[in-house]
């Protein structure tokens, strides 16, 4: 997979060269560039916002250095384009399954009040976000994105079938987790897992599951 993000501050994504990320990319089993919108503007001070039209506070990130970028990155539009925005389609598991499939993913991360309108309509295919909050720009957005569907990347995890048992990937979330050692400050780890019987262990993890969504993600189980 060939990751491009597009952004006016490419070192806030150096901390994806630490932990599985970075160490996926070490290994060759994707490629992440991340480009300075900067670097594209055609004003000689390399401004790349100014004023909204119609007033109102803060400031828009400008069509063209963006549009530049997006051309310039991905000529013949292979990628998948998204745009990091509070307002687009809510990142879920069954939507990261689908992107990981893409072999090309252009991230576009806005800052400030956000992007003027028309390069979104020119050159961006969906918008994206992680969350019903609003964060300083797309850069963390950007990364959560990429974390979670490097994840599903051939090789990136040790074990695959480490993604099917976590939470969202099955309709409940993920049963709690324990090691050594057996018992810690008096507190001993279930019975059961230590039981041998795998049997009794898949029910206790199905039935820990269904209660952790009851308690904590009710909405999941609405109409099941």
């Amino acid at each position: 997979m060939k990751i491009d993000v597009l952004t006016l501050f490419p070192e806030m994504l150096d901390s994806l060269n630490s932990s599985l990320t970075g160490k996926a990319r070490e290994k060759g089993l994707y490629e992440l560039n991340c480009h300075n919108i900067r670097d594209y503007s055609a004003d000689k001070h390399k401004k790349c916002d100014d004023a909204p039209f119609g007033g109102g506070a803060g400031m828009v990130m400008m069509p063209q250095p963006i549009h530049d970028c997006i051309s310039a990155v991905d000529t013949e539009h292979t990628a998948k384009r998204i745009y990091m925005s509070p307002r687009g389609k809510v990142l879920t598991q069954a939507l990261v399954r689908e992107l990981s499939n893409e072999q090309h993913l252009l991230i576009l991360c806005g800052h400030y009040e956000g992007v003027d309108q028309r390069v979104l309509d020119m050159d961006i295919d969906m918008e994206l976000s992680i969350g019903d909050y609003v964060l300083s720009g797309g850069e963390i957005p950007a990364m959560v994105l990429i974390d979670s569907v490097l994840r599903y990347v051939p090789d990136v995890l040790g074990n695959s079938e480490s993604t099917v048992d976590e939470s969202f990937s099955q309709p409940l979330l993920e049963y709690p987790q324990y090691t050594r050692p057996q018992e810690f400050l008096g507190v001993s780890v279930p019975e059961v897992l230590v039981s041998g019987n795998h049997a009794n262990i898949d029910k206790w993890r199905k039935a820990q599951s269904l209660e952790i969504t009851r308690k904590n993600r009710p909405d999941l189980l609405e109409g099941k």
